[in-house]
């Protein structure tokens, strides 16, 4: 419940940072800048008498901005908190049960992930006389990317990445409580081998990864900005979580079957 509750929290705060950053991306284009320039000037020369209205409009926006942002950051922890307790019930219940709880959190995470931002990059630049002007601003996320490739016409790249950063690690995840549940019927078992070749197909641990590196990349130029967002942690722990709990299915499927006198392969 903690877990669905500030995952909720999380994905509210996230879209909300979105749409407030792209609205403050907005506000610092080099039209708005030299009109927020010439109003500055406008209320000096009429000694008050004129109110500098954008100025104010754009502080607000900003502390917005920012109150967004540490909400999603501080919601997002405590919605991966649970986490921390997931993997330590491995020690303390049965692989089956750990097996369970451990695909659900990862479920959970994997939605979240889906649904919120993974991360914005800016490409902004020193403009004389204007300062700091921002020339774009994209917000990425993986139904996001996907749903841009499709309008784009690029169906080939957006169905394959639909198929291998969604369909396969729902389909694993999902497999997986299965397999926790309904551990006794000779179709999970046959499962297993199903889940461990898709699971070698999955490509959000690659995508993770790949995003560390545009990250990492987009940071070393000095016209560019990447901002990790909280979709990519939520992604990050999926990948971990799912990863154990295969194990930990892996490994309960085979002391079934040495309890039922099966012989393993």
């Amino acid at each position: 419940m903690a877990l669905l509750f500030f995952g909720q929290k999380t994905y509210v705060n996230a879209k909300a940072y979105e749409r407030s950053m792209s609205q403050l991306v907005a506000q610092m284009s080099a039209k708005k800048v030299v009109q927020r320039q010439l109003d500055t000037l406008a209320e000096q020369l009429s000694l008050g008498l004129y109110k500098n209205s954008s100025k104010e409009k754009f502080k607000v926006l900003k502390k917005e901005v920012e109150s967004y942002r540490v909400k999603s950051l501080t919601y997002v922890k405590y919605a991966l908190a649970p986490f921390v307790v997931i993997l330590g019930s491995y020690f303390l219940f049965s692989l089956r049960l750990f097996t369970f709880v451990g695909a659900l959190g990862g479920f959970i995470a994997l939605i979240f992930g889906l649904l919120t931002p993974l991360m914005m990059v800016t490409i902004h630049k020193k403009v004389d006389y204007l300062g700091d002007v921002v020339l774009s601003f994209e917000s990425k996320g993986i139904l996001g990317s996907i749903s841009k490739l499709f309008e784009g016409g690029d169906w080939v790249v957006a169905g394959v990445i639909l198929l291998f950063s969604v369909v396969v690690p729902l389909i694993k995840i999902c497999s997986l409580l299965f397999i926790s549940l309904f551990m006794e019927s000779r179709f999970a078992h046959s499962m297993v081998k199903f889940f461990k070749l898709i699971g070698k197909w999955s490509m959000v641990d690659v995508f993770v990864v790949a995003t560390f590196l545009v990250y990492l990349t987009a940071n070393k130029g000095d016209v560019s900005h990447a901002e990790v967002e909280v979709g990519l942690y939520f992604f990050l722990v999926y990948v971990l979580v799912s990863m154990l709990v295969s194990l930990s299915a892996d490994r309960m499927l085979h002391q079934h079957k040495r309890l039922k006198g099966i012989e393993v392969s």
